[in-house]
């Protein structure tokens, strides 16, 4: 039986290692039929990343370097992706970037290069690489482009600080792009994700707090999984979302709803 995605052809930023979101979303949307290429972002990474690209399925999967912060990578990157591909249908945006000194203590104490770095990295870079697959997926007639957020850019979250304003700013890079690329059939959403125990969640201060927290006052009153998320990226990735867009959706026990 097809899978859902069946035929997509799907570019995942952000893969780290076997514990990232990223890699979840990755896995699912190669299970579900899609064709998948990966990026890395430094020498440090791309033997896991490589490594992981050789358990998909549906390969050869292109795997590509980018550093969202550098255009010429970006460039080729998509392109590259494209090109491998024969098309794209589907981004995966899962990158942010915060400096461990502008994590924890106070949120007036975050440095101005800080705020920026994180800025650019967590939510600009959205935008920057939706500007260079819209053409790709206009070609396809169509697409879907998915990222990552927080429940802290709703709510403030002693110890997020700047990653909770650049995820604020990142549901609303999604809200805007989902307007501008709806005339090309173009959906734009985001997961807000509950807090899952990647590496990455390792580097926030209280992280464990938070997600003892999260499971205390979720109405499901339990914690997530990467995999949970991921179900629901490749969701957002399907036909079956097809008059979903400029969507933040939950996928955090229910966890959001609550005032306590």
């Amino acid at each position: 039986m097809s899978g859902i995605v069946e035929g997509k052809r799907a570019l995942v930023v952000g893969v780290a290692n076997k514990r990232s979101i990223a890699w979840a979303i990755a896995r699912r949307l190669d299970q579900e039929g899609a064709r998948v290429a990966l990026t890395f972002q430094g020498e440090r990474v791309e033997e896991d990343v490589r490594r992981l690209a050789g358990e998909l399925g549906n390969g050869p999967v292109p795997v590509l370097p980018l550093d969202v912060t550098d255009t010429a990578q970006m460039d080729a990157a998509v392109d590259g992706a494209a090109a491998a591909l024969g098309g794209l249908d589907v981004l995966v945006h899962a990158v942010a970037f915060g400096k461990a000194e502008d994590l924890g203590g106070r949120f007036m104490d975050v440095s101005d290069d800080g705020f920026q770095l994180s800025l650019d990295i967590s939510a600009w870079s959205l935008k920057r690489l939706a500007q260079r697959v819209e053409p790709h997926m206009h070609a396809a007639g169509g697409g879907a482009i998915i990222t990552l957020s927080y429940v802290a850019a709703e709510r403030a979250v002693p110890g997020y600080n700047v990653m909770g304003v650049a995820k604020s700013a990142l549901e609303s890079i999604v809200r805007y792009l989902a307007w501008d690329m709806g005339p090309g059939n173009v959906r734009v959403n985001a997961l807000s994700a509950g807090p899952v125990r990647t590496l990455a969640a390792r580097g926030i201060p209280g992280f464990g707090d938070m997600v003892e927290n999260a499971i205390e006052r979720s109405p499901l009153r339990r914690g997530i999984t990467a995999d949970e998320v991921a179900d629901a990226g490749v969701f957002l990735c399907s036909d079956l979302a097809r008059a979903v867009t400029g969507e933040t959706l939950h996928v955090d026990a229910g966890y959001h709803a609550m005032a306590i």
